[in-house]
């Protein structure tokens, strides 16, 4: 090949490795040179028996029984166009605080292997508000392990082949969110996400001191001690397309404060911004305070609003709700039961928190405003005697 240096030529026909060539230079260069042009040869002997792979994002293995692995028990090489692929529902799923539900989750192989392989499967929820994911399940074969707030409470179903769902028994607050199954065969993973929902009701909530006095921290007390939890933009979303309209802004789980509005108004944003969720984006968790909403979720037990000879005080009220076998409703015990079981009074009630409101299904005159909703009255002197009680009986 004119023109071409002897040591630029391809190999000859026949699938042999060039020889090493003489070195320019020196000859204690040319005993470098040949020493290091050896252990090239030795680098590059086993390439010469391998065949090009094919590229692809996809996950492979051989089936072929005479392409098999020394180290691999089950026969089966790497690399030969086998994809694992993993199934959850694309829907939302609803469920109920103190329910058991199941979250889905299949997987399968595209073509299928000729034997099973050693599973490795993870479930875990991700975080809403910038904390680190929580792991909720790892089982491996028969082993299986919870964590956390999970364990005792969760288990890998697998009724069926290759069905991998986890089932959660006595629903918290807490457990709505978005949930990842993972699946690792021990050389490559897949996942794919369930949205879990528990029903409930979003309520715009401010303590007894007034408006805007709760920074983040103190937010989530409050939602926790009213049998609630702080709403995520999805559930504030989801109750404004629902009717929900409140002009004062409140945290929600991801530290962002938002107010939802309904019919734009000149104090609530002004006239000029369409109906929407209006948001002031993330607030310092400490530095900041406003109102919050909390979620609370459907009740299993029952709100009533306590038949009783004459007023109360608060005490008087909680302990009127413990004579009768129950104890003082709190707020999102009686949004909920307003919500979910049609609770309709117009009579006002104490609540746990010092408040007094009373819930409304069916407007009407002499019952406060034309909208359905919870009447509130605010925080009256605990020591007056006007009220009554609403109590909560669990079940």
């Amino acid at each position: 090949m004119a023109g071409v240096p002897e040591h630029s030529r391809s190999p000859a026909a026949g699938g042999g490795l060039p020889r090493p060539q003489p070195c320019p230079g020196s000859p204690g260069a040319a005993l470098v040179c040949d020493t290091m042009g050896l252990l090239l040869l030795a680098l590059l002997f086993p390439l010469a028996h391998v065949s090009a792979l094919p590229f692809s994002n996809g996950f492979y293995y051989s089936n072929s029984p005479h392409d098999q692995d020394p180290g691999n028990s089950y026969g089966e090489g790497l690399f030969n166009r086998v994809k694992l692929v993993v199934e959850t529902p694309e829907e939302t799923l609803f469920s109920y605080q103190g329910a058991n539900v199941t979250l889905p989750c299949r997987y399968h192989y595209q073509p299928a292997p000729v034997s099973p392989r050693p599973m490795r499967i993870k479930w875990w929820k991700l975080s809403e508000n910038g904390a680190l994911d929580q792991d909720v399940l790892v089982a491996i074969g028969l082993r299986h392990r919870s964590f956390g707030d999970y364990r005792g409470r969760v288990h890998l179903w697998q009724d069926e082949d290759n069905e991998v769902s986890l089932e959660i028994q006595d629903l918290r607050l807490e457990d709505s969110g978005r949930y990842r199954c993972e699946v690792i065969d021990g050389l490559e993973d897949e996942s794919s996400l369930v949205e879990l929902e528990l029903r409930g009701v979003v309520f715009p909530y401010q303590p007894r001191q007034g408006r805007y006095q709760l920074n983040f921290y103190e937010a989530q007390q409050a939602c926790e001690g009213q049998a609630a939890v702080v709403a995520s933009f999805e559930q504030l979303f989801r109750a404004w397309e629902e009717g929900l309209d409140w002009c004062n802004a409140g945290w929600l789980q991801d530290a962002s404060v938002r107010y939802p509005i309904t019919l734009a108004r000149q104090p609530c944003g002004g006239l000029g911004l369409a109906p929407g969720v209006r948001s002031y984006g993330p607030r310092h968790r400490r530095l900041y305070r406003y109102d919050v909403f909390c979620f609370a979720a459907a009740l299993k037990g029952q709100v009533y609003y306590l038949q009783y000879p004459e007023k109360l005080t608060l005490e008087e009220a909680k302990e009127a709700c413990q004579e009768d076998g129950a104890q003082i409703a709190k707020v999102g015990q009686l949004f909920a039961a307003w919500k979910f079981r049609g609770l309709d009074h117009c009579d006002a009630g104490w609540l746990a928190d010092g408040s007094v409101r009373y819930p409304v299904v069916h407007p009407r005159l002499k019952c406060g405003s034309p909208e359905p909703g919870v009447r509130s009255f605010g925080f009256p002197d605990p020591q007056s005697r006007k009220y009554g009680v609403y109590c909560y009986r669990p079940r």
